[in-house]
Formats: structure tokens, sequence, C-alpha cells
């Protein structure tokens, strides 16, 4: 909680409460320097990988490496857990270690993940889909935020080289086992630390209603074409289509040019949806995607749909999953999660699992977020006596 406290005035959102912090902006940058700072004062070896996520090692770097960490990005006015806990918490874990004299007989590495939220460029879990090559360098480089700047520049702007970026196999090879602590984004927990099993399918898709753009007040109601209208009822269709355990959101709608007295010429929303699985994901979005269009055509408007993100169902590695628990005393609780994470980008490819600590008020990005400090503390422990299980 001291390592948290030291972050939490850095990127407060005066406006939405909670925290703004988005991949490669000052305040996701005085966060990295901030990790640097600590992973060197406990004398890691800091090297930042050529997608610009940030590794820090324990040992010389090297194959079959017990890696942990998470992301210091966060949604926009999002709460002071989701991310940093999982990076405050591998440093204490390391310091842990450390004061019980234990040394690794593998490599400990200590990683973080660029922009995982996607707050910024709108692709979540992005340093970790570019090591894996889940996106090409071409697809991140033209990403677009929403002051017009792309992926590319800002992070050439940040000392890295977009041509270099895309799949790493030599960091994806150092990857013996992958643990990602993590604050519970739900109401799951009843004891301070436990394991996820799985994560739901879930994407985001962009609808772009194009209609007619005119004045409030002289256009007469039966001679509009108001994509404002099949906007809304994407809004209403998510709701209605989210059945049987499935999610469907809307948290993002931006009209053009996005007057009161104007009727807009577009609307953008952005979808995530989300089930136990990829048809009851797709099933979902397809109903959807049926109601936008025929409220556009009642409109007199036209509909442009952008899948901009996908993930599967991810079950994680059972077999590294029993070893977890086995340093954890063996009765760990396991829950599936709807929320994403880089860990469930890796599963594809390297041996994953995760921690949860408590959350009691169940909710997640937003600034209620939150985790007692004792069950901060026992996350640490737990992720401690992880490391020291996998790494001896």
């Amino acid at each position: 909680m001291t390592d948290l406290a030291d972050l939490a005035d850095v990127g407060r959102d005066r406006r939405r409460g909670g925290y703004s912090r988005h991949g490669f902006d000052a305040v996701e940058l005085e966060l990295r320097a901030w990790f640097v700072e600590e992973a060197e004062r406990r004398g890691l070896d800091v090297r930042p990988d050529r997608n610009g996520n940030i590794w820090a090692w324990w040992g010389t770097p090297g194959p079959d490496a017990v890696v942990t960490g998470s992301h210091l990005d966060s949604v926009p006015g999002g709460g002071a857990f989701d991310g940093p806990l999982g990076v405050v918490s591998a440093l204490q874990a390391v310091d842990l270690l450390r004061a019980k004299g234990f040394t690794p007989a593998k490599p400990v590495a200590i990683v973080v993940f660029v922009e995982e939220e996607g707050g910024r460029f709108g692709v979540a879990c992005l340093g970790s889909r570019l090591m894996t090559g889940a996106i090409t360098a071409q697809a991140a480089a033209r990403l677009v935020d929403a002051d017009g700047v792309t992926f590319g520049e800002a992070a050439h702007a940040a000392g890295f080289d977009p041509l270099r970026m895309g799949r790493d196999d030599r960091a994806l090879s150092s990857v013996g086992a992958f643990v990602e602590l993590h604050v519970e984004q739900g109401r799951g927990l009843d004891v301070p630390v436990g394991l996820a099993s799985s994560i739901l399918a879930h994407g985001r898709w962009r609808y772009t209603f194009t209609g007619e753009g005119n004045h409030a007040g002289a256009t007469l109601i039966e001679d509009r074409r108001d994509p404002m209208l099949p906007a809304a009822e994407v809004v209403l269709a998510a709701r209605r289509a989210a059945t049987s355990g499935a999610r469907a959101t809307v948290g993002r709608i931006v009209p053009n040019p996005g007057g009161t007295n104007v009727i807009a010429s577009s609307v953008d929303v952005w979808l995530d949806a989300r089930a136990d699985d990829e048809p009851r994901t797709r099933e979902v979005v397809a109903h959807i995607t049926e109601a936008a269009r025929a409220a556009a055509a009642e409109e007199g408007c036209e509909v442009r749909v952008t899948e901009e993100s996908w993930g599967g169902t991810v079950h994680f590695d059972t077999d590294l999953m029993a070893r977890v628990r086995d340093a954890l005393g063996g009765d760990t609780p396991a829950l599936p999660t709807g929320a994403g994470h880089d860990a469930g980008i890796l599963a594809a490819h390297v041996p994953t699992a995760m921690l949860f600590v408590r959350n009691p008020t169940g909710i997640s990005h937003a600034p209620e977020e939150f985790a007692e400090a004792d069950d901060c503390a026992a996350g640490v422990a737990a992720l401690a006596a992880t490391l020291e299980h996998l790494a001896r």
C-alpha cells in the first residue's frame, strides 16, 4: 500500500474522478519512470523490449524464466488498483523473497505491459498482442487516439521504433511461466486471494452511423436523417441481447460535430460484448448489429460495423494452476472472469496463470475500485510463495 500511495497523485482525473493513465502519454511515462527507478533501486536489470514493454530481471535473463507483472495504464477515470496492484505486488514479492534469503534457481522477471486497457488507442492488451503477434506492427502503428496521434507516433516519441515492433520470439521463448496478480473485478471472492480459471470470450466493435447534419430548430422531424437514433438503438439492443450470462455494454458514444443545437452528421458507438464462448459472443453481436441496421434504414442513415479487437475464451494452464495451488496450500478457490488481461493474450503461447486479490466493493474500472490493505498483503505473500515454488 505504501508503493501504491507513491502513485496516488499521478494521473488523477479531476473531471471523471479516479485516474486516467494511457499508453505513452505523459502520465504513463511518469509511471514507467517510477517503475524503472524502483526496479533499479532493487538491483534488477531493466530492459525495455522493442514493443514498449519493460522487463526487470532478477538473475541473468534466459530461458525458462518465471515472469510476473501487469500494467500501469488505466481506463478513463479508472481505479487505483487495476494494473498497478500487480506491478507493486511483484516488486514487493521480490523484496519478501530476498528478505528470507531465497535465491532463485531460474531467472525471475517483472514485466510492465504497455496500453493494456486500450484507453488511448482502442485496442486492449496492445503490448502483449504485439509481442505475441496477435496484432501486426503495421496495424498497431495506424491506431489513432482522440487527438489524431497514431500509436506509431506516440511510440516514436517515447523512444521506440514502430518499424521494429511486432512478434518477439526471443521474449516469448524466455518465459517458462507467467503469473499475473490482479485485483478481482467483480464480487467473486469471499477469501483474500483466489485463482482465475478462465476468461470469457470478448471483443470490441465500432458502429459508425452516417446521416445528415442540420439545424436542431429549423429542421422538421419528418425531414431528418438523424444518426443519433440508430446509435441509441445499439444501447438498447445491447441490453436486450445480454442474456444467460452474456454481457454487452456501450460505454462510449461520439457524435460529430457534437453541438447541443446541431443534428449530428455522424455518430460513432463502441460496443463491448462478452460471453462464455465465441459462438455465444458472436450471436450477441449479431443480434445487436441486426437491430442497428434496421434502425439505420428506418431513419435513412447508413451504418458501418468494424471489429476493433477480439479475444476467444481463455482457459489457464491446468498444470501451472496446480503448481500455484501447491505453493499456496492446495485449497485456493478458482473463478472465471469477464475481464481481459495480458495473461489471457500470453496464454496461447506460454503457460499462464492469474492470482486475484479480493475486491469487497465488486466495482472496477471506476474510482470506487478497492482492496483492503490486509488482502493486498496476502496477495503479495501469495505471489512470493508462487515465485519461490516455480523458481527453485
